[in-house]
């Protein structure tokens, strides 16, 4: 049977699981979600057996059904190959009770490797698939991790090109050197001035932007996005959540349909989202925690079924998660609401507006699968240096964030359920902050001398990602105001 996707603010038209990729955003604004959450169709003790791959294939061909099994097994197999620096590609690590599922061993160091991996493959399918002439530019803004993701996907890849926005002051070094280092002739990486919410804004307006769409058209030029707003970066997320239940399983670690709990930290909401799918497609897991950082945007709107962006944004420490618009919360929404497009739209309608809305209470007790909360700053330190200490096991910032938020769900709750928390990063990316943590005297140290006190404090050697950036050249330096985005875009397009 085939899964269509439709719009979030417009259920009547739906299109195939490559259109969606292409597009990357509904020409409404809204965001593609499949007319259905399938149900796996594998047991869990077939899912026991299968390799990271396997079971990639296993998921995802429930979701994208125009695909052939010879074109997503492909596309499976060219994005997790020696580009991960571990055979299990997501391994779990037992610390202090609970299990760390480690989704930083692809090229990048962090989660978005997982997805990002992929995405090139199956856009570049999806083109052929759709008789698409036209050369695809990925638009995308980066808190960070995805920015440097997309770019090395899509790096080089015939028939595409990919802009990539960045907060000027909103990334650690390591993040901002990953980027503006980047080679191939396609990329183009631009900072702004401004933050996150600024770059994500300004890329959404471009998008809806009818006159320079058929500028790009007759060009020879269309946008999409490789931004978690895209579902082709969506569902290969909800892969890792299957995978980890099932090694837990097949380990020996819980019985066959036995309740664990997944800690997500999460700013954009997609992660936590493709958990939420995972546990909609069958995956026994009682609690969705998500945790936040001081922009505590999610765990007020968990907690009061308001979501009020009117406030101070703060750089923190776990600058990917530094965001005040979380867009991948829109697919809830839509889902909580019976599917109502109409309300989904005033609810969006009135973000703009108003920079808030209000969940009726019918759509409150169907958050119950939710748990939220948030650490400080000096909590997510804490946490880096108290299971460091504890264990040799070095955290980075967000995943500390994760780390502090299930310690505090486990006191409230008392709650002690097999727990899953997704580890999104590699600490070797935030180095300053996560030495510093550890201890104050690293102050004083280079980012890259940071890098080899890590190495000789974890025993965990320095990933390739790293190394690689340690000499490389400054290729990238345009920083542009975000109200010149549009025209940043056309300048690199020549149009």
């Amino acid at each position: 049977m085939e899964l269509l996707y439709k719009s979030t603010r417009n259920s009547d038209t739906t299109v195939t699981a490559s259109q969606a990729i292409l597009k990357g955003l509904a020409e409404d604004g809204g965001l593609f979600v499949p007319t259905m959450i399938p149900k796996l169709d594998a047991g869990m003790d077939e899912l026991a057996g299968m390799s990271y791959q396997e079971t990639a294939y296993a998921v995802m061909k429930q979701y994208l059904t125009d695909f052939t099994e010879e074109e997503l097994k492909s596309c499976i197999a060219r994005a997790y190959d020696e580009k991960f620096d571990t055979e299990e590609i997501a391994p779990l690590k037992k610390e202090d009770g609970v299990y760390y599922l480690e989704l930083f061993h692809g090229a990048t160091i962090a989660f978005k490797d997982m997805a990002l991996s992929i995405l090139p493959h199956l856009m570049t399918t999806a083109a052929k698939k759709n008789h698409i002439s036209n050369e695809i530019v990925i638009l995308t803004a980066t808190s960070g991790d995805t920015g440097k993701a997309a770019l090395a996907g899509f790096a080089d890849v015939p028939g595409t090109r990919i802009v990539v926005f960045y907060p000027k002051s909103g990334v650690s070094p390591i993040q901002e050197k990953q980027m503006v280092t980047q080679k191939g002739d396609n990329t183009f990486v631009v900072g702004i001035r401004g933050n996150f919410d600024d770059a994500q804004t300004g890329v959404k307006k471009i998008f809806g932007d009818k006159d320079l769409e058929k500028e790009m058209a007759s060009a020879g030029f269309q946008f999409s996005s490789a931004n978690s707003i895209n579902i082709g970066r969506l569902v290969p997320q909800i892969v890792y959540y299957v995978y980890a239940y099932a090694k837990l399983y097949a380990a020996g670690n819980i019985k066959n349909g036995e309740e664990i709990n997944v800690v997500v930290p999460t700013g954009n909401f997609g992660n936590i989202l493709a958990a939420y799918y995972a546990k909609n497609m069958g995956v026994p897991i009682r609690k969705l925690i998500c945790a936040s950082n001081e922009n505590r945007v999610l765990y007020d709107f968990l907690g009061t079924g308001t979501y009020d962006r009117n406030r101070e944004f703060i750089l923190t420490t776990s600058p990917s998660m530094d965001i005040l618009i979380s867009s991948n919360l829109e697919r809830l929404l839509y889902r909580i609401a019976g599917e109502d497009d109409s309300k989904n739209r005033q609810m969006m309608e009135a973000l703009v507006k108003d920079g808030r809305y209000e969940i009726t209470e019918d759509m409150k007790e169907k958050l119950a699968d939710f748990y939220g909360n948030y650490a400080t700053e000096a909590e997510t330190a804490d946490e880096i240096a108290r299971l460091y200490r504890k264990t040799g096991y070095v955290l980075d910032t967000h995943t500390a964030v994760a780390s502090r938020v299930y310690r505090k769900y486990a006191e409230e709750t008392g709650d002690t359920a097999v727990t899953v928390i997704a580890s999104t990063a590699s600490p070797y990316k935030f180095t300053r902050s996560v030495m510093d943590a550890v201890d104050k005297k690293y102050d004083a140290m280079s980012d890259f001398e940071l890098v080899d006190e890590l190495n000789k404090l974890s025993g965990v050697a320095v990933p390739r990602a790293i190394d690689e950036i340690r000499n490389a050249p400054v290729l990238h330096d345009t920083v542009v105001d975000a109200a010149d985005m549009k025209d940043t875009v056309k300048k690199f397009l020549g149009i």
